[in-house]
This record gives structure tokens, sequence and C-alpha cells, in this order.
């Protein structure tokens, strides 16, 4: 599995703004890269007709980044082909107040894939861990409680039938800073803009800080997590599409047996 082992996290992780412009699988042609992306969606979205035609097989895509790091270009782009009958992308807010009047995973556990359904997590339970330790809405002892409730959580779902991908969409600070710039600059842009953005890049050392350490604890066999190198949009989506048809091929999918009593059904 190609994909799967040059962008798994290590342990510790190591990331640095340099590695956000690697691009290991690209052919040198950007053109050739899209089709090739576009082949690898197609690919997906053949697989998840049988995924959902099984109805017995979830998958769960966690979609974290910086703002401006691609995660609903990646939905678009990788994900963009399948029936949407099979498929959810759930965006996570800032909590309301019926959410932040349970525990911090509730509002989580109600969007989790059923039987037959992938779901992708655009921003997920992490931010939990992330913003939160940042700005200093939790202090350490309680982001490390919350680092063994997402093990445990993850862990649940696993046993339950839930094959897990996290992925890390890296990009680096100069690139976001040109993303950014490129929003507030063309008007057509401006509804992706948000003016908090700019705050929260202030902050850009502590959160790669808290991304490396949140990836360090949670990152396992059964909830893996893939550093992506994201500068390049297209090599983004070409190196998602890549680990999540891997991850379908192995996982042996087939259509249900036929039954050979609907082959003596006579239709009028």
């Amino acid at each position: 599995m190609k994909a799967h082992k040059q962008f798994r996290a290590g342990l510790p992780s190591s990331f640095g703004d340099a590695d956000a412009a690697d691009k290991p699988l690209s052919s040198g042609d950007k053109a050739a890269d899209k089709v090739t992306t576009a082949a690898l969606a197609d690919q997906i979205a053949t697989f998840q007709n049988t995924f959902y035609a099984e109805h017995q097989r979830k998958l769960l895509v966690v979609l974290q980044g910086m703002d401006t790091s691609g995660k609903d270009g990646t939905v678009t782009g990788v994900f963009g082909r399948i029936d949407p009958l099979g498929i959810r992308s759930v965006a996570f807010k800032a909590p309301t107040q019926v959410e932040k009047d349970h525990d911090f995973l509730w509002r989580i556990h109600q969007q989790v894939p059923g039987q037959g359904e992938i779901v992708i997590f655009n921003r997920s339970h992490y931010e939990d861990v992330l913003i939160a330790r940042v700005h200093d809405w939790i202090d350490d002892k309680e982001c490390a409680r919350r680092l063994a409730h997402i093990r445990d959580f993850e862990r649940m779902l696993a046993e339950t039938g839930t094959v897990l991908l996290k992925f890390f969409l890296h990009i680096s600070k100069d690139e976001q800073r040109a993303r950014l710039i490129e929003r507030r600059d063309d008007p057509l842009k401006h509804w992706k803009f948000d003016p908090q953005d700019l705050l929260e890049r202030k902050s850009w050392a502590e959160y790669q800080r808290v991304y490396r350490h949140a990836i360090d604890a949670t990152d396992a066999d059964h909830a893996p997590w893939f550093v992506i190198p994201s500068d390049s949009k297209t090599h983004r989506n070409l190196a998602i599409a890549s680990v999540v048809l891997e991850t379908m091929q192995g996982m042996k999918l087939a259509y249900p047996d036929g039954h050979p009593e609907y082959l003596k059904l006579k239709i009028d």
C-alpha cells in the first residue's frame, strides 16, 4: 500500500513548512495528475456502490487542517462522484448551547456512519483538543482527559465495524497567506473569508504544536493519521484519493449473493 506508507504519521510526528510542498505521488504534470485523481475518484465511487449494496460496512473520514488547507476542496475533488445516497459530509461549527450542555463527544457520536454509509467530517472532535487548547479554554489535564476519551471513542467505533481514516491537511504558513489574500481580493470568494482566520493565524506555531501532540496521542492502526502535504491542491486530492482507494480495495468488497429465484419471475 504505497500511499498508506508514504503519508502515515510517524511517532512522534514531524512535519514542517517545507514538508507541506512535497509531492511524492506527482507525475510532474499537473493536468495529468488531475486526470489520475479523477480516475481514482471514479473507482472510489464504484467501490462505494458495492459498499452501499453490502450494507455492512461503515467508513469515517476525518479532515483536519488549518484554515484554507482545503477541506471543502477535498470533499468535492475526492468524494464528489459518489452517489449522494451513500455518503454524508458533516461540517462541525462552534458548538451550540445544547451541545455545550453535553460532553464534547455527544454531538460527534450522532453523526458517525451507519451501515453502508461513508461519512466525512469537515473538522471534527479534534477541534476540542486543538482550538480549545490554543486559546486555553482547557488546560493540559483536561486536554489529556479528552485525548484519552477520543482514543476510547475511536477504538469503540473500530470494534463495532467502522473503518477510520484521519487526514491532516498540512499547508505552510506562506501558502495560507497566499490563499487568504486570494480570498480577500476576490469578491466572489468573500463568502469564504473570515477575519477571524487572521487572528487564528497569529497562533500558527502553537497550532502546529497542538496538532503534533494530538496526532501522536491518537494515531493507531485502527484509527490512523495521514499527514498530507497540501500546498498543492492537485497533489492533496491525489494523495487522499490514493489512500481512500487503497483502503476500500483492502476491504475486499463484494456485492451480496444473488437470488436465483428472481430469474424465474415473470415481469409483464
